[in-house]
């Protein structure tokens, strides 16, 4: 293991603590304060949240692919990594803008945000994992692509089910069942919805629409591309794996 790739380890080992850290004091009185909220927005509701969130997920994980590049073969880790932090700059940067553009626009094209944010992030989660060379013609690493985005935006408790679950996963891809529809997908959109509640709301006021919109998805889509990484990282560096010889 060479130096950089010794750097990276004590980072993920870093962030592996901090995925498998219990929630605090806080953070339960928040999770239980947005449960209660939740328990009063109507069943149907929360079905029919489910289904967009569903289909729209669908439809950007599985159409991502005709616009992704086919996983890098024969390339140092460094390389890999520099290329994929020039990624997320890039989608950092523009989903910041668009942001920006869509808080400005008032409660419609607040709105409009939504999907937009949604598709940029699964884009870059796409480019991460084909960088690192993954084949995501293979569903299973489809299924590790949607819990990274649960790591990224989930409560702590619901954190820490999600990073068992991505814990040796070469080994847990061989029990998995056949089709993705098994995913838990109404848990994922009311995590993912009650994790950006409050920074996406205040995007939808006025005047300070734009600031908070250019801000959250900044800080979204940042938090985002540091998850993929070192999610990656673990299957990878703590496997010895020698990304020359792939």
């Amino acid at each position: 293991m060479n130096r950089y790739e010794q750097i990276a380890l004590a980072e993920l080992k870093r962030w592996q603590f901090e995925m498998q850290r219990p929630p605090g004091m806080f953070h339960r009185f928040s999770k239980k304060t947005q449960d209660k909220i939740n328990a009063l927005i109507p069943e149907k509701i929360h079905k029919g949240i489910t289904v967009v969130i569903k289909q729209m997920i669908h439809a950007v994980l599985f159409g991502a692919k005709h616009t992704t590049a086919k996983p890098l073969k024969d390339a140092a880790f460094i390389l890999r990594e520099q290329k994929i932090k020039e990624k997320i700059k890039f989608y950092r940067n523009a989903a910041a803008v668009e942001g920006g553009v869509t808080g400005a626009g008032g409660v419609l094209m607040g709105l409009a945000d939504f999907p937009l944010l949604l598709a940029l992030k699964l884009k870059l989660l796409y480019e991460i994992a084909s960088l690192y060379g993954i084949d995501l013609e293979d569903y299973r690493e489809r299924v590790y692509l949607l819990h990274i985005f649960e790591l990224a935006f989930s409560s702590a408790q619901h954190r820490n089910d999600v990073y068992r679950k991505m814990e040796h996963w070469d080994e847990k891809m061989k029990q998995m069942p056949a089709d993705v529809a098994a995913f838990d997908w109404r848990r994922f959109q009311q995590e993912y919805r009650d994790y950006i509640d409050l920074a996406k709301m205040a995007q939808l006021l006025p005047v300070i629409g734009a600031p908070v919109g250019f801000i959250a998805n900044y800080g979204l889509v940042k938090k985002l591309g540091s998850t993929a990484m070192n999610a990656y990282r673990m299957r990878m560096l703590e496997d010895g794996k020698d990304f020359t010889a792939s």
